[in-house]
């Protein structure tokens, strides 16, 4: 990899790639040129531009390395519908996303992902054995920990009773079908990374003042997978509001000792 051609030579394409459901996955390349193509994933309620996965990509590209950030389908500008659990089929939009890439002989040697994405990676990484390396950013170790919060007691009883729940959160509101919901209980995180092979790097960095995800979930998941660097970014929320740069350098230390040693 010519790590000196730097963002000038870098151009931002819009890449639509269908998933396996053929539900068209919009996303932006990052092209350097380089044979590595890092894949990032953005959280619940979000898309391909929040911040988090924006800055990562921009760092990428001034380091000559190429960046794919996308939406998962239902979510921004791609097909098919929104669902709150879905973590499984996220991982086969990623699939989907990884395999195109591949086809077109280039490699992706590592994936990112923030929040719900965070878990996404790390279920792809447990189902297909592929990637080497995976970053998860602010991830939930346990998924049932906020469903509380998030739709009030007794939830089970009145998903049960009506099919659904209508929630809202930072004036989105969405729909919870007992579907999405059962799939969100039934991904248990801490079976999930026993499943990650021992050789597939994972770094985790959480913010000690994340306030949607505790930062406890960070430390769970060092006592569960194998090959694991955890790193506590102090005094930064859930979306890194003002330690993104902070965040970019923990994240491009880890990139560049993998793509190097590629």
């Amino acid at each position: 990899m010519d790590s000196s051609k730097g963002s000038s030579a870098a151009s931002i394409q819009k890449i639509v790639i269908p998933n396996s459901n053929n539900e068209k996955l919009v996303g932006l390349l990052h092209e350097t040129g380089s044979t590595e193509v890092v894949v990032l994933c953005h959280g619940f309620l979000s898309n391909k531009n929040d911040p988090v996965t924006k800055n990562i990509a921009a760092a990428l590209e001034k380091e000559g390395i190429s960046a794919y950030r996308f939406d998962f389908s239902g979510n921004g500008e791609s097909e098919g519908s929104f669902y709150f659990g879905n973590y499984n089929y996220e991982a086969d939009d990623l699939r989907s996303v990884i395999q195109y890439f591949t086809n077109m002989n280039r490699v992706v040697p590592i994936i990112l992902g923030h929040s719900k994405g965070g878990d996404v990676v790390l279920v792809y990484a447990s189902r297909f054995h592929d990637i080497r390396n995976v970053i998860n950013l602010s991830g939930y170790s346990d998924l049932k920990r906020s469903l509380v919060m998030r739709l009030g007691e007794n939830y089970l009883e009145r998903i049960t009773q009506q099919g659904y729940i209508d929630a809202e959160e930072y004036n989105i509101k969405y729909r919870v079908t007992k579907e999405s919901l059962m799939e969100r209980l039934n991904t248990d995180m801490h079976e999930v990374c026993l499943k990650i092979d021992k050789e597939c790097r994972v770094l985790t960095v959480h913010g000690s003042a994340d306030e949607i995800i505790p930062w406890e979930d960070a430390k769970e998941f060092e006592k569960i997978i194998h090959n694991h660097k955890l790193e506590i970014l102090e005094g930064a929320d859930h979306c890194y509001t003002k330690h993104l740069s902070q965040l970019v350098t923990t994240v491009m230390e880890f990139i560049k000792t993998v793509i190097v040693n590629h």
